[in-house]
């Protein structure tokens, strides 16, 4: 559609701008996403200027007030009558990362309300979304009067973005899906912070994956995706702090929906894994902290250990329609896949474990399809363990078992066995803060 005469731009003339590496004015920033949300400016045409700004980038000035056009395009959230200080965590996304769902009642156990807007996995990464759904009865869609509500008498909540957040940054998210233009980091950062600012928080905490399983492989490109989203935020007026974690290796000992979910049962009830436990605390350290509240990972940790944060949990998820008691779905058929020689497991790579997950059914190749809430793979060795011959080093769920072959070649090549007494050296959970 070309522009009518009221138009400000026409979007050719944008799309040369940036293609030839110059730089966007902010009327120009603000014309193109509002034109693009109305449909002046087509989708071939801002998937044109997407790659233009994937190969060419943007100056720190631009991504600012392209994320502020985004904020725009829609409406903000407002906290401030809930008389208590907000906070919330933004994951870029992992294989095996139930985080929020235990950080969110974890933190509202110590006063600070966590709205917890979250979304649907996509590829090899799980969605929060889709782990809350395999809970019997539980519900994503809240209006804004009920995620108020919600907050106001249970203190946490996790749900759908409402649609009238960030509209130009829903339409953008999908087509740069499907244009080769994802990995770009001001569009990553600007995706991201659009809505977080728009959400409304007070206090943000970042958690940049970085590794085989992270959009982010490399370590410096995580740490220029975290620092371009905290000076972002910053600028905003959110307090905001980034930790760049491991994304090497699986987080925890299970990926997919409903087992993740029994999992972060687990830890709520003051067990599971310690990785897993480490990170949350972690997290809701840095979270009470940017919120005003500091508390240690000591005291974080009883909070887990004495049933604080399980009560809020079991609350959060009854305001929503689900049943803390209820079965979780389990796989119609699982399938082991064995070690074939003794000794120390030196690898296990997130990336595979998470394709392999996606194969069996726990994820989705498109936003509309279906996920199966009972699909997924248990780990029963991570680096640094002793395997033996026969030994099952994962085992496969799914309710299709013609998936299994598939995910099995996935996995081919995943891990790493070296002889017993083997010494592995690995990554830290937590591998820098930025701030």
């Amino acid at each position: 559609m070309r522009p009518t005469p009221t138009e400000l731009f026409d979007a050719v003339d944008v799309i040369r701008t940036k293609r030839d590496r110059q730089h966007l004015s902010n009327a120009q920033i603000d014309w193109v996403i509002d034109a693009y949300t109305r449909g002046v400016v087509a989708e071939e045409q801002m998937a044109s200027l997407a790659m233009a700004i994937y190969l060419n980038g943007m100056s720190r000035g631009e991504v600012v007030q392209w994320t502020q056009a985004m904020i725009a395009s829609g409406e903000r959230m407002d906290y401030s009558s809930l008389g208590v200080p907000t906070a919330d965590k933004h994951s870029t996304g992992g294989v095996g990362d139930k985080i929020t769902l235990m950080l969110a009642p974890l933190v509202a156990s110590f006063g600070v309300a966590v709205p917890q807007l979250s979304g649907r996995g996509l590829g090899h990464t799980g969605g929060t979304l889709d782990k809350m759904e395999a809970i019997p009865g539980w519900r994503a869609s809240l209006s804004n009067d009920e995620v108020l509500a919600q907050l106001d008498s249970v203190g946490a909540v996790v749900c759908a973005a409402g649609p009238g957040l960030t509209p130009a940054d829903k339409k953008l998210y999908a087509l740069r899906d499907v244009t080769g233009t994802v990995e770009s980091i001001p569009l990553i950062a600007s995706s991201i912070m659009s809505k977080k600012i728009a959400e409304g928080t007070g206090a943000l905490v970042l958690d940049v994956k970085v590794g085989s399983g992270a959009f982010m492989k490399d370590l410096a490109d995580a740490r220029e995706l975290a620092r371009t989203m905290v000076d972002l935020g910053t600028d905003a007026g959110v307090t905001t702090v980034a930790l760049l974690t491991d994304m090497s290796t699986p987080l925890g000992r299970t990926v997919g929906n409903g087992l993740e979910v029994r999992e972060a049962v687990e830890v709520l009830a003051g067990g599971g894994p310690e990785d897993v436990v480490e990170l949350t605390v972690a997290l809701a350290v840095e979270m009470l902290g940017a919120a005003g509240r500091p508390v240690d990972a000591d005291e974080v940790r009883s909070a887990l250990a004495d049933g604080r944060a399980m009560d809020t949990w079991r609350r959060m998820i009854q305001a929503q329609g689900g049943d803390p008691d209820g079965e979780l779905p389990t796989a119609q058929a699982t399938e082991d896949v064995l070690a074939d020689a003794d000794g120390v497991l030196t690898a296990l790579d997130a990336y595979a474990v998470g394709v392999a997950s996606w194969r069996l059914g726990a994820g989705r190749a498109r936003r509309e399809d279906p996920v199966q809430a009972a699909a997924g793979i248990e780990i029963h060795a991570k680096p640094g363990d002793v395997v033996r011959a026969g030994e099952p080093i994962l085992t496969l769920h799914t309710d299709t078992p013609e998936r299994f072959g598939r995910a099995r070649q996935a996995l081919e090549g995943a891990w790493k066995v070296a002889p017993p007494g083997a010494t592995v050296v690995s990554r830290p959970v937590v591998i820098d803060r930025i701030h």
